[in-house]
């Protein structure tokens, strides 16, 4: 996992820290970054040892300033295009990881940089943090899920004006909006990040999964619907309690 070039992993304890690495280009996605996330995320989801990820961006100025034009605009024929989305969904992988993501954010976060935090769970911002979704303005429209995650997470109204008219929120603005948790001084954010990570980390790791599916399953369901899940992940977890301790009982 130390090869990479545009991604920086790395593991401590039970956190998984994922770094983009490309702070000469303000962090921008591109196609070398997207096959390099994708094993990350793939190690993230299947490794036992990790409870929890934090997302950050390397350098100054930027979490990440969207794509790298220069290759996304180039992009070979639909049906390669097609091919390598199928083999490499890592927007797919993102929001099928059970585990919790924190995204620690700072300066640009555009595009893509949106996207990526808005598939995690929890985000933290630094002061200087400043967010945009300018793909219309470029002729094109969000192509990582963006449309949707940003509107079920700041609502319709909000997420409409970023998309259409392309408004860029400073940190507080991105607060009221409901775009991230919290905002910290810069030289905080990590920190935050990691005491957030530590104690999420200490809890059941299979209570915090299935909490976490609960909420974010659920709110594609009815009411009615979301309970009962609650109910069945829920026994789940009674369960698997009860049977240990008539193992240990008859031990």
């Amino acid at each position: 996992m130390s090869n990479f070039e545009t991604v920086i992993y790395q593991k401590q304890d039970a956190i998984g820290y994922v770094t983009l690495n490309r702070p000469q280009a303000l962090n921008a996605y591109n196609m070398r970054m997207r096959d390099e996330l994708y094993q990350v995320l793939g190690a993230i989801k299947d490794d036992p040892d990790i409870r929890v990820a934090i997302f950050s961006g390397s350098g100054n100025k930027a979490f990440c300033a969207g794509a790298d034009l220069t290759e996304f605009l180039t992009a070979p024929s639909p049906t390669i295009a097609r091919q390598v989305r199928w083999q490499r969904d890592v927007w797919g992988l993102f929001l099928n990881i059970a585990k919790p993501l924190i995204c620690a954010l700072h300066g640009y976060v555009l595009g893509d940089g949106v996207e990526i935090a808005l598939c995690c769970d929890i985000r933290i911002a630094a002061e200087d943090a400043v967010f945009g979704v300018p793909e219309t303005g470029l002729g094109i429209i969000p192509a990582a899920g963006g449309s949707q995650t940003l509107s079920r997470t700041t609502g319709r109204a909000h997420a409409l004006e970023m998309l259409l008219a392309g408004r860029w929120l400073k940190a507080e603005e991105a607060y009221r909006f409901k775009l991230v948790n919290q905002i910290v001084p810069r030289d905080d954010l990590l920190p935050t990040a990691e005491r957030l990570a530590r104690k999420i980390g200490a809890f059941d790791p299979l209570a915090v999964s299935h909490a976490k599916q609960a909420i974010l399953r659920g709110l594609d369901m009815s009411l009615k619907d979301g309970l009962a899940l609650e109910n069945r992940l829920g026994e789940l977890l009674l369960n698997r309690k009860g049977k240990g301790s008539r193992l240990s009982n008859t031990g």
